[in-house]
């Protein structure tokens, strides 16, 4: 297992994250795996032999039964807790009140009390705020993250799901004010969907901060057990719930030419799919879920292939984004200082 810093923090993870969102059952509301304790804990422990170090969970998730799931998992091996890192996040509703919600001072500072109650540790590695929220003013969220750092129930601070322009005002704010800035942004990308590169890519290499990929597989989409013109998969999140949102022809296209590269390296298509994200350089951990050993085992594996230069630009080049306004102007216009630039660097 290799081992990313997380932006330009001194803190490392592990290159392939566990996420727990299949931890848990949520009465009421559809589950994405609803697995119990002891199923839970043979796969964390199968990650944790693996040297995975991050373990991903949000208070949502089965309205906290995976934070208190994966605590109650980590802690049954004994191992030290500075030898793992848990990330959680807090945004979605957690109860029917008003305030139940969102990423105000109040909610926060009840949220991460009962995130640490449930997963039963003093600190949070990572907290992360799971959405935008429109009601509450960016300085207020930021604020309260700084006030959590500083009291040490949590080290690092980063979002998820936020665009591009709310990442930046959130980082212009804080070196403003003089407080935590944020670490990370976890956000949803893969060979089917990768449109984080127009906006959100550039800003992360630019502003040193990390990056945590969710639905590395497309919900399942890029495992090639779906191909063109079939149905999908009886139990597959793909047969009940297209999610996330994906151009299925250009996805196809894809998957026709990661077949014989899956091959030649005796790999599983959704090994490849996860280790050409792995090359990509804004990435600093890959989060992978499962609800069966067999699929967690083979995630895994992606962690042992190295794609050559040419596969990678196989993939990329069938699964690039169809050119958008600036983005073309952008690159058509600064051709030429670009090749300036380039020479001025060798």
């Amino acid at each position: 297992m290799k081992y990313n810093r997380l932006g330009t923090t001194g803190l490392f993870v592990s290159e392939l994250g566990f996420g727990a969102m299949t931890f848990g059952e949520n009465p009421g509301q559809p589950s994405l795996g609803a697995l119990d304790q002891a199923e839970a804990g043979k796969l964390i422990s199968t990650a944790l032999e693996a040297g995975v170090n991050l373990f991903d969970t949000a208070d949502a998730y089965a309205q906290g039964e995976s934070e208190r799931i994966l605590g109650e998992a980590l802690r049954s091996f004994g191992a030290p807790r500075e030898s793992y890192l848990i990330a959680t996040k807090a945004f979605g509703p957690m109860g029917a009140g008003t305030n139940d919600a969102g990423a105000s001072r109040g909610h926060l500072m009840d949220a991460v009390k009962n995130s640490l109650k449930r997963l039963g540790t003093d600190h949070i590695d990572l907290y992360q705020i799971h959405g935008f929220d429109a009601a509450t003013p960016m300085d207020e969220t930021l604020r309260a993250l700084d006030d959590l750092v500083r009291q040490g129930h949590v080290r690092y601070v980063g979002v998820s799901n936020w665009a591009a322009w709310q990442v930046a005002m959130a980082l212009g704010i804080s070196d403003r004010l003089g407080i935590s800035r944020l670490s990370s942004v976890q956000a949803y990308y893969s060979i089917a969907g990768r449109d984080l590169e127009r906006e959100i890519a550039p800003l992360l290499l630019d502003q040193g901060l990390g990056l945590l990929v969710w639905s590395p597989l497309a919900g399942g989409f890029l495992s090639g057990k779906k191909r063109r013109g079939s149905d999908a998969p009886e139990g597959s999140r793909w047969a009940a719930n297209a999610f996330p949102p994906l151009d299925q022809e250009r996805t196809y296209d894809a998957l026709d030419i990661m077949q014989p590269i899956a091959s030649a390296h005796g790999a599983s298509i959704a090994q490849v799919a996860l280790a050409w994200l792995l090359h990509q350089k804004v990435v600093s951990s890959v989060l992978i879920g499962a609800k069966r050993m067999d699929q967690l085992v083979d995630n895994l594996g992606a962690a042992n292939i190295a794609l050559a230069t040419d596969e990678l630009a196989a993939i990329a080049n069938v699964s690039k984004l169809p050119a958008e306004y600036p983005g073309w102007m952008i690159d058509m216009w600064g051709q030429a200082r670009s090749i300036q630039l380039a020479a001025s660097n060798r």
